[in-house]
C-alpha cells in the first residue's frame, strides 16, 4: 500500500517551519480519468459543471460516476479533505434522480455533524435549485415548518443526522413506503468517524431497517455510497459499510503528486510553580502558554488559521489569551473560539469569518476536524500531542488547499520542567514516567507514523449491547410491536449485531422485561412496557451516546451555549467562555439557564468529555524512539533538546533492558502497549490483589518490589491468555455506555470484555517482556 506522506528533496521552507515532504494517496487505482464519464452525466449537471469553470473533473469524481449511474453498487471514495468527494458522489446521483424520475425521498445523506449537513445543503442546494431537486437538511436544529413540507410533499434529498433518522423510523413506522418508496441511494458522509463506535453501529442498524421496512434486503438493496478522508483498513471500512457483503464494496480513491507538506514541532517547559497562583487568579496563564500564545500570535495574525485543542477548556483558555494579546498590543481581534458547547450562531459567525477576506483565526476541537467549508487556510496549528494518526490526518489536511500551497502545521508541545541539568538533579519529586516527556515522543511517534502511510485500523468485534437496547426498543415503536423472532432476525441475523447469537438475545430480552422496559403480549409480540414507554418518548432515547444535562448561557436574551450542569454555577460567578469573560447575574436551576454579562476576569470551566485510545503501534513507536538516536528534521532546537532528555532519562533508568522499575514504595510496569492492552493488564493486576493504577506510560503498583511483582508476571504468563469474561467479572464499573445499566451482570462483563480488553495481545506483551528478561 502507498504511504500516505512520504519524504521528498528538501525545499526552501518559510520562517520557523521545518521539514517538507510530499503527499500521496492512502489508496491508488488503476483507473485513469475518463471524459466518458462526463458524457454520462445528464445535460443538466454538464451545464453547472461548466458554469462552475472547471476544466475537467478530478479523477475520483471522473472514476465515481459509471459505478453511481448504474444504482446496484456499494462504493466508498476515499479522499483528503477538500478533495471533491462529494461532487463525486452527487453529480451522478443528480443525474440518475433527473434520468428516472420518481415519487418520494430518492436519497438520504446522513452525517455526523448538524453543522456539516448545513454546509452541505447550502453547497448541493446550488445544484439542486437548478436541477428543481430539493435539498432539505433535517436536524434538531432546522424548523418544523421544512420538515412538514417534506413529509407532505416527499422529494428529492434529504441530509439528516442518525438521530433525526431515528426519530422519524420509530415516529413515522406506518409511513415509511411512502416517504422512501423510491429511494435510491444512501451516502454517508465522514464515514470513518462512525466505524467502531456506538453511534456508527446505531447508523447500521437504521440503513438496514430502512431495507427491511422497504423490503429491499436481498436482490434490490439499496446501493451505500461512504465517503470518508481517513481510513486505516479498507477492508473493515467494506464491512462497516455493508455487513456480511463487504466482498462486493468497491473502492476509488485519487491518484496523482499530492500535496507538499511542511511541518515543525515546537517543544516548551512546563512552569510547574505557576498552577499554584494561577488557580487564586494572580495569574492567568504558566510560562509555557504565555509563549505559545505568543507565538501563534506573532506566527499567525494577518492570515487565516485553524489552531487545533485536544479540549474545549484549553479553547477557551487559549481564545482567551489570544484575545487579550490583540487588546494589548492595540489590534483588532483575530482568534476566535469554536467547539460544541458554543451555540450555532456563535459557531456559525466564527466559520463565516474565516471563509471571508478578513484575517481570522479559529481555535477549536474536532468541530472543524471533518468536512465543513471553511474555505482556503493558510495553516493548522495543534496545541498538545494529538491522539491518533487518523485524527492528525484529517487536522492536517485542512491546510495546502489552493493549488501549489503546501500543508503546513506547527505543534506546541510543552513538557514538566525538570531543570536544565538532568544529571545532577534528584529526581525525587517527578515520577520516571513524566520525565520521559511522553506528550513530545508521542507527537514524534504520531508524525513518523503519519509520513509512513499507517493510520489506525478501527476496533471491531464488540457486541454494542447498549445500542441493541436502544434498537429493540425503537423497532418495536416502528412496528407497533415485534416478535423477538424477526427482532433478533432484523437486529443480529441480517443486522450489524452478527456477534450476538440467539441465546445472548434472548437472555438480552429477559433483562429488559425485567427493567420493565418491555412486555409480551398474549400473542407473543413484544411491546413497550410502562418503564420504556418513559423512556421512548424523551428526546435524549434517539441518540446511541448519553447526553450530558447542561446549563443553556443567556446573555440579555441570547443564546451562547451550554456547559456542563456538574459545573458548579452560583449567582456572581465568574467564568471564561465563548473566548470572553462573563459573571453569573441569575442562575435558574430549575430551568438550566444562567444569565450573564461581561467582565474583567473569570476562570475556565471544566468540561466533560474523555481522549481517544492510544493504539499498539503508536507506543510501539515512542519505544523505538526512545531507543534511538536520530533526531527528525522537524524538530525545534527546543523540541530537539527536550527530546534529548527524555532519551537520557529512559537510559538512565533502564528502560532500554528492562520492563520494571521500582519508584518509592511502587514498581512501574512499562509494556509499550495501547492503552487497550494497558487497561488488559491492569485488570489481571487488580484481579490479583494487587493496587494497580494506570499513571501515563506506565502501570505503577503499589507496595510491592520489582522481584515480587516478577513473579506475578511469571504466574500469568504461565497461565495462557486470560478468560476475558472472567477477567471483566472483576471490573468495579462495567456500565461504560448510555444503555449498559439495564443488562444483567452476565451480559455487561461479555460486553465489556468484547469492547475493552484484549486477554490475547496483554498475554503476548507479558512473554514478551518475560521471555526477553
Amino acid at each position: 500500500m502507498p504511504s500516505l506522506f512520504k519524504h521528498s528533496a528538501q525545499v526552501p521552507l518559510p520562517e520557523n517551519i521545518g521539514v517538507s515532504c510530499k503527499a500521496t494517496p492512502l489508496l491508488t487505482s488503476a483507473m485513469a480519468q475518463d471524459t466518458a464519464g462526463f458524457e454520462q452525466l445528464h445535460e443538466g449537471v454538464q451545464r453547472w459543471i461548466w458554469e462552475q469553470g472547471w476544466s475537467q473533473l478530478r479523477p475520483i469524481q471522473a472514476m465515481a460516476i459509471a459505478p453511481i449511474l448504474s444504482g446496484q453498487t456499494d462504493l466508498i471514495i476515499s479522499a483528503a479533505t477538500a478533495g471533491g468527494k462529494t461532487e463525486a458522489a452527487f453529480l451522478p446521483i443528480f443525474s440518475r434522480l433527473l434520468q428516472a424520475p420518481a415519487s418520494g425521498i430518492r436519497v438520504l445523506g446522513i452525517s455526523p455533524l448538524k453543522a456539516l449537513i448545513n454546509d452541505q445543503q447550502r453547497r448541493l442546494s446550488e445544484l439542486g435549485d437548478r436541477l428543481d431537486i430539493p435539498v432539505t437538511p433535517w436536524h434538531g436544529d432546522v424548523a418544523a415548518g421544512p420538515k412538514q413540507a417534506i413529509l407532505k410533499n416527499p422529494a428529492g434529498i434529504v441530509l439528516i443526522t442518525p438521530e433525526s433518522l431515528e426519530a422519524l423510523l420509530a415516529r413515522r413506522g406506518a409511513e415509511l413506503p411512502t416517504l422512501f418508496g423510491h429511494l435510491d441511494y444512501m451516502v454517508i458522509d465522514e464515514m470513518h468517524c462512525f466505524i467502531g463506535s456506538e453511534r456508527g453501529c446505531q447508523l447500521q442498524s437504521l440503513m438496514h431497517r430502512v431495507e427491511v421496512a422497504l423490503g429491499r434486503t436481498f436482490a434490490h438493496k439499496i446501493p451505500r455510497i461512504g465517503l470518508s478522508a481517513t481510513l486505516g483498513d479498507m477492508s473493515l471500512a467494506a464491512k462497516f459499510l455493508r455487513p456480511g457483503n463487504a466482498e462486493q464494496v468497491q473502492f476509488i480513491s485519487p491518484t496523482g503528486s499530492g500535496t507538499d507538506l511542511k511541518v515543525q514541532v515546537r517543544g516548551y517547559r512546563k512552569a510547574i510553580a505557576d498552577w499554584a497562583t494561577l488557580e487564586t487568579g494572580a495569574m492567568d496563564a504558566s510560562r509555557d502558554e504565555l509563549e505559545i500564545s505568543q507565538h501563534l500570535f506573532k506566527t499567525l495574525r494577518g492570515s487565516r488559521n485553524l489552531i487545533f485543542m485536544n479540549g474545549r477548556a484549553s479553547v477557551e483558555k487559549y481564545a482567551d489569551l489570544l484575545n487579550r494579546l490583540c487588546a494589548q498590543h492595540q489590534v483588532p481581534n483575530e482568534f476566535w473560539p469554536h467547539h460544541g458547547s458554543l451555540s450555532k450562531e456563535l459557531r456559525e459567525d466564527a466559520e463565516a469569518l474565516l471563509k471571508s477576506d478578513r484575517p481570522s483565526n479559529l481555535v477549536c476541537t474536532t468541530t472543524l476536524e471533518m468536512g465543513i467549508d471553511v474555505g482556503a487556510v493558510v495553516s493548522v496549528a495543534q496545541v498538545g500531542a494529538p491522539m491518533s494518526v487518523a485524527s492528525m490526518r484529517q487536522r492536517i489536511g485542512r491546510s495546502g488547499r489552493r493549488a501549489g500551497d503546501p500543508a503546513i502545521a506547527r505543534f506546541y508541545i510543552s513538557v514538566p520542567d525538570i531543570g536544565e541539568n538532568i544529571g545532577e538533579r534528584t529526581g525525587e519529586d517527578l515520577p520516571p514516567q513524566d520525565g520521559l516527556y511522553p506528550e513530545l515522543v508521542q507527537a514524534i511517534a504520531i508524525l513518523n507514523l503519519l509520513l509512513t502511510g499507517w493510520c489506525e485500523p478501527p476496533l471491531m468485534g464488540k457486541l454494542h449491547l447498549s445500542t441493541l437496547i436502544q434498537q429493540v426498543l425503537s423497532l418495536i415503536v416502528q412496528e407497533g410491536g415485534v416478535r423477538a423472532d424477526r427482532a433478533w432476525q432484523i437486529l443480529c441475523q441480517t443486522g450489524p449485531f452478527q456477534a450476538v447469537n440467539q441465546e445472548m438475545f434472548i437472555r438480552l430480552l429477559r433483562d429488559l422485561g425485567q427493567q420493565e422496559l418491555i412486555q409480551q403480549s398474549q400473542d407473543g409480540s413484544l411491546l413497550i412496557g410502562v418503564k420504556g414507554d418513559r423512556l421512548v418518548r424523551h428526546y435524549s432515547f434517539y441518540s446511541a451516546f448519553a447526553t450530558p444535562q447542561e446549563y443553556r448561557i443567556l446573555q440579555d436574551g441570547k443564546f451562547l451555549g451550554t456547559l456542563p450542569i456538574e459545573i458548579p454555577l452560583t449567582q456572581n460567578a465568574r467564568f471564561i467562555f465563548a473566548g470572553k469573560r462573563w459573571i453569573a447575574l441569575a442562575v435558574d436551576d430549575q430551568e438550566r439557564v444562567v444569565e450573564v454579562a461581561p467582565t474583567g476576569a473569570g476562570k475556565l470551566p471544566k468540561f466533560s468529555g474523555g481522549s481517544a485510545q492510544v493504539h499498539d503501534r503508536v507506543r510501539q513507536e515512542m519505544y523505538r524512539l526512545y531507543r534511538s538516536d536520530e533526531v527528525p528534521s522537524f524538530l525545534d532546537a527546543p523540541a530537539q533538546h527536550l527530546l534529548q532528555e527524555a532519551r537520557t532519562q529512559f537510559t538512565e533508568h533502564g528502560l532500554h533492558q528492562r520492563a520494571l522499575l521500582a519508584w518509592g514504595k511502587q514498581t512501574l510496569l512499562f509494556c509499550w502497549q495501547g492503552d487497550r492492552v494497558m487497561n488488559t493488564l491492569l485488570v489481571q493486576l487488580q484481579a490479583r490483589g494487587l493496587k494497580a493504577c494506570r499513571e501515563g506510560l506506565a502501570i505503577a503498583v503499589h507496595q510491592i518490589t520489582p522481584e515480587d511483582l516478577w513473579t506475578h508476571l511469571g504466574d500469568l504468563v504461565d497461565e495462557g491468555p486470560a478468560d476475558a469474561v472472567a477477567l471483566a467479572a472483576t471490573v468495579v464499573n462495567q456500565r461504560i455506555e448510555k444503555h449498559d445499566v439495564f443488562l444483567s451482570e452476565p451480559l455487561r462483563c461479555l460486553n465489556y470484555a468484547a469492547s475493552h480488553l484484549d486477554p490475547q495481545a496483554a498475554w503476548e506483551s507479558l512473554k514478551e517482556i518475560v521471555d526477553g528478561s
